[in-house]
């Protein structure tokens, strides 16, 4: 028998290993702070009993694992689903063009000249506008592209400030309507038109703007800031749920953990 060579690692396994590490990593990315996570814990160990099954002898007890497994990826499917179409969702949409936003995409190849998003500005002015009720609708882009949704809207390169995010959502703004997508500390698109979520259980307080912040959150992982024109309220959501904070201090703080 030919020995195994420890050392005998080609460029096409190095390319291997690597890809499996991209994939890991955005699993890890679109189930991280949802149940799917627990759900993904449990059926690890279903596998690893079934496994174990296997190797000890036990007949009985592995046929039961066994056949679960056989029709386990039918469950996952079902499961998974909205994770499965985020995946899709940010395939397809990324642009493979001249500015390499795939690789912008992965988060640990990011390098330090990509401007962090100013999570204090859009706070501020949530705050202000929070004040006076004025309603607005903002979407942060995070892994999955958004670039789909640019042309329902008005493209732009607007650096964000305070002011800027005010000034858009002033009730006798050209721009005021519809949502605004800001990426990498920028505005690059305003009156965007969202998918209306109309199949999840709101309560009848709120409106449109935030089914459709429920609606762009469920089908990618961007997150989304809504102020209530009626009430004042800010809204965060995240992966089609409301995320409830305390004060403008903490939704600063959560902020700034999702976009880290």
């Amino acid at each position: 028998m030919e020995k195994f060579k420890f050392w005998e690692f080609g460029i096409v396994d190095f390319i291997d290993v690597f890809l499996v590490a991209i994939l890991l990593y955005y699993v890890y990315k679109l189930i991280k702070g949802t149940v799917a996570v627990n759900i993904f814990i449990g059926i690890i160990i279903i596998y690893l009993v079934w496994r174990v099954t296997d190797f000890l002898e036990m007949h009985m007890l592995h046929r039961i694992f066994d056949g679960f497994i056989k029709v386990g990826i039918i469950a996952l499917i079902v499961v998974f689903q909205p994770e499965i179409r985020k995946f899709l969702l940010m395939v397809g949409s990324t642009n493979l063009g001249g500015r390499g936003k795939l690789f912008r995409k992965i988060n640990f190849l990011k390098n330090e000249e990509d401007s962090e998003t100013d999570v204090v500005a859009i706070v501020s002015a949530c705050q202000k506008m929070s004040s006076t009720k004025t309603g607005a609708l903002i979407v942060i882009e995070r892994n999955n592209s958004l670039d789909f949704l640019v042309n329902t809207g008005d493209e732009m390169t607007i650096k964000v400030t305070q002011p800027i995010i005010e000034s858009i959502f002033f009730k006798n703004s050209p721009l005021h309507d519809g949502a605004i997508i800001i990426e990498n500390n920028v505005v690059k698109a305003t009156r965007v038109i969202l998918p209306v979520n109309n199949e999840k259980t709101i309560p009848q307080r709120f409106g449109l703007r935030h089914r459709a912040a429920v609606g762009i959150t469920e089908k990618t992982d961007a997150i989304a800031l809504v102020v209530s024109e009626e009430t004042g309220q800010i809204s965060y959501i995240k992966n089609g749920e409301f995320i409830m904070f305390e004060d403008f201090q903490e939704l600063t703080t959560l902020l700034n953990n999702e976009l880290t």
